[in-house]
């Protein structure tokens, strides 16, 4: 999933010459346009946040949604509604060119739906230990377990079990997942650059794949 986000960001930056998944910047270009009176950046970059937290909240209702009804679809049918939107995405930038005021401002509020979506995802799934649209608390814990690791614990008056040690699983998971989005966001410049909006349809069909079998079970209540 990290892989995913990581090319869907830079792809979709190369069709609209902007960043969707982080919302930090989004939030702090609001308040610079506040400051200097750009009202309808101020208005483009609300709609933006708002796109994204309507794709985390799509996923929560999804998943609360399924798991009352004990179906085997919970994080099932937020992939697929990804995939079916990446599709879009595709048709859409395909069409920027046509009619750049609509179909622009209407690419950027779909990218920060699908990566608000998928971010969602993830949270639920690791119960809010893991992100995989945006690496900055990736990094951090990275930085965090990377401190412990080399910490020299010299101290005669502690006990053994009082060391500062490093969860190298977790170091190795974080470690993964960074390696995993820059490797996305690199085949995602790289395959936009060469192939453009068709590359939407590998991902698409890769996220298919993994919704289909549980979408199938709750569908043929196998």
């Amino acid at each position: 999933m990290a892989l995913i986000a990581g090319a869907v960001n830079a792809g979709g930056f190369l069709a609209i010459q902007r960043y969707t998944s982080h919302m930090t910047g989004i939030i702090s270009g609001i308040a610079d346009d506040l400051i200097v009176s750009d009202l309808t950046v101020v208005l483009a970059g609300i709609a933006a946040l708002l796109s994204f937290i309507a794709g985390a909240a799509t996923t929560a209702i999804f998943i609360n949604w399924a798991r009352r009804r004990k179906l085997h679809s919970e994080y099932a049918l937020s992939l697929a509604l990804e995939a079916a939107l990446l599709l879009l995405f595709g048709l859409l930038g395909a069409n920027l060119n046509v009619l750049i005021e609509v179909f622009v401002p209407t690419t950027v509020l779909l990218l920060c739906f699908i990566m608000g979506l998928q971010n969602a995802i993830m949270t639920k799934v690791s119960r809010a230990e893991i992100r995989t649209t945006h690496m900055t608390g990736v990094v951090t814990d990275i930085g965090i377990e990377l401190g412990r690791l080399i910490y020299w614990n010299k101290s005669k008056h502690l006990p053994p079990d009082e060391n500062v040690r490093a969860n190298r699983q977790k170091l190795k998971i974080y470690l993964s997942i960074f390696s995993a989005f820059l490797m996305g966001g690199i085949f995602g410049a790289l395959a936009f650059k060469e192939v453009g909006y068709f590359t939407t349809v590998p991902i698409a069909i890769f996220l298919l794949l993994l919704a289909a079998p549980p979408i199938l079970r709750d569908v043929f209540k196998i």
